[in-house]
């Protein structure tokens, strides 16, 4: 009788030869260490974060228990609790004299979170090497999960721990294998030292053979690939962004989330293949739902489809805060320390449309410690607010929401007009003669790949073509010598070529710092106790009505800020 009932349970809870079964598997992506609902840049609440995510993946998991959870990497940098987190794994002390409150924890704060919700897997981010291989393996070791990328592998001879390519889970009898991949363009971004004993092949290439592998070992039902990469915009970004290749022309292949790009996709359909990009920072949670029916003794997909899930609107995970509290705690304290004064009220909502008080403390932060000639910068965070009085790491943090590196490069006067005309690409030729109306913000550049200079004069001219934008180039008063050698500060994604600043690409680094730009930032601040008041006006967009136009194109009032 016993052993009868066995029998019974045994083939309820297989599923019956002829029927359907769907399959959902649920990815995060970039989401750059946001676990509580919190801009820390502003210390308001925001509909974003794993702990509103975790709420959704617990919705999902009751309506379809045959659920698998995965993440597509840029996982341990970003938030100003990773930022925190990172500084401590490396130094074994906190930023400004904090300490924590009873004992220190001892993992990375987005791993504890992960094994917490149940992660399969995760994908090798580009943003997982910022802070060395010290601090990616420390990381990587407290996961209980594999961190997967098919196409890193390690160099001969060096003691580099491989990552795994794939993952195969089983679930309601469905066999469902997770190719991991990442952008192939690390040694692009990041110091050698960085990734020493690792090497990066196509995604294509590796893609195909990891597939193969599967085939022949695994015979899975469902092939997902995830992919840390984004959909290419031109044959030359293919290198860093090859998703769409992939979709068209690896076959085999049922779904694919992607990530790197930070945009959104909501489940769209390229050669068969179902591609889904969640949100960054945990605004949404990717879903692909593959259907299959019985045939034989194998399932055969019917069925695909894919969308994403907001994080707005739901509650976040009260034993998810609970289990990060003490990170979150020293965050909000680190962030709320006073560091430096500011005589005036400072605001970044213009600072992509002309000179900005805000941009040049960067850039005088980057030319102090790379003893630069000119230095390059973008303002990453246009929602930057800095208010008169007292000024705290928030709001110096604020001003620089990446982890980059500072360069100094050996360039020339050719080379930063160069950078110039390929910046000024943010903006439209003039619709009209005089300038006077828009679009004048070219929508297809995003504002962060649009960098100011310092160190030289200039004018952006809208009236003329892009890539001859830049007039009266000076230096020091006199015209720019474009052979003129010059010691350029930029930050190590420049130096790579993204955004299209290839001239930068390969140039001698004479300096490089030994910690991010934001800490520089905030550190050279603490020292000199004060912000810019005004800008210095070193460059400007012409006609004067283009400059009144953009004003308002950007969405504020045109007189923000003197």
């Amino acid at each position: 009788m016993y052993t009868l009932r066995l029998v019974l349970l045994a083939l309820a809870a297989w599923p019956v030869l002829g029927a359907d079964i769907t399959v959902t598997v649920l990815a995060t992506s970039d989401l750059h260490g946001n676990v509580y609902p919190t801009d820390y840049f502003t210390g308001k609440p925001a509909e974003r974060g794993l702990a509103k995510l975790a709420t959704r993946i617990a919705e999902v998991r009751k309506e379809n228990p045959n659920t698998v959870l995965i993440d597509v990497g840029d996982t341990i940098q970003g938030s100003a609790m990773e930022s925190v987190w990172q500084y401590w794994a490396a130094n074994r002390k906190l930023p400004v004299g904090l300490k924590w409150s009873g004992r220190a924890p001892t993992a990375d704060p987005m791993m504890l979170a992960m094994n917490h919700l149940g992660f399969k897997g995760m994908v090798l981010g580009n943003h997982e090497f910022n802070f060395g291989l010290k601090n990616l393996n420390a990381a990587r070791s407290s996961a209980k999960f594999p961190w997967l990328s098919a196409n890193t592998l390690t160099e001969p001879g060096e003691n580099a721990r491989p990552f795994a390519p794939y993952i195969v889970q089983t679930v309601g009898g469905v066999k469902v294998a997770v190719i991991g991949l990442t952008t192939p363009s690390i040694p692009r971004w990041e110091r050698p030292e960085g990734y020493k004993g690792y090497r990066w092949i196509g995604l294509k290439e590796a893609t195909s053979a990891a597939v193969a592998e599967l085939r022949k070992k695994h015979r899975p039902d469902v092939i997902i690939a995830a992919i840390h990469s984004g959909l290419s915009r031109s044959a030359a970004d293919r290198g860093e962004n090859s998703v769409d290749v992939i979709a068209r022309e690896v076959p085999g292949i049922d779904g694919i989330f992607f990530g790197h790009t930070h945009n959104e996709v909501k489940g769209q359909e390229m050669n068969g293949v179902v591609l889904v990009q969640p949100k960054n920072w945990g605004i949404s949670l990717g879903r692909i739902d593959i259907t299959l029916e019985k045939e034989g003794a194998r399932w055969r997909v019917v069925k695909r489809s894919g969308t994403t899930i907001p994080a707005a609107g739901a509650a976040a995970d009260e034993k998810l805060l609970a289990l990060l509290r003490p990170y979150h705690e020293m965050t909000e304290r680190y962030l709320s320390t006073p560091v430096a004064e500011c005589a005036v009220e400072l605001d970044g909502r213009l600072g992509r449309v002309r000179d900005t008080a805000l941009v040049d403390a960067i850039n005088t932060v980057q030319m102090h410690y790379a003893k630069a000639d000119v230095s390059f910068t973008s303002l990453f965070n246009p929602r930057v607010h800095v208010r008169k009085g007292a000024v705290t790491v928030r709001e110096i943090a604020a001003l620089y929401l990446y982890d980059n590196e500072l360069f100094a490069i050996e360039g020339t006067g050719r080379m930063v007009k160069d950078a110039l005309e390929n910046s000024a690409r943010f903006f439209q030729t003039c619709p009209d003669a005089g300038c006077s109306q828009g679009p004048l913000i070219n929508r297809a550049v995003i504002g962060y790949q649009y960098d100011m200079a310092q160190g030289v004069d200039y004018e952006i001219d809208l009236t003329r073509a892009a890539g001859d934008r830049i007039v009266n180039l000076r230096r020091n008063g006199k015209p720019l010598n474009l052979d003129t050698k010059l010691r350029i500060a930029l930050n190590n994604y420049r130096y790579g070529g993204s955004g299209g600043y290839s001239m930068f690409r390969g140039a001698k680094i004479v300096w490089q710092s030994s910690q991010d730009i934001r800490n520089l930032i905030i550190e050279y601040f603490t020292e000199h106790g004060r912000l810019p008041e005004r800008p210095d006006g070193n460059w400007t967009v012409v006609p004067a009505a283009a400059a009144a136009v953009l004003a308002t194109e950007a969405g504020e009032p045109a007189d923000v800020q003197k």
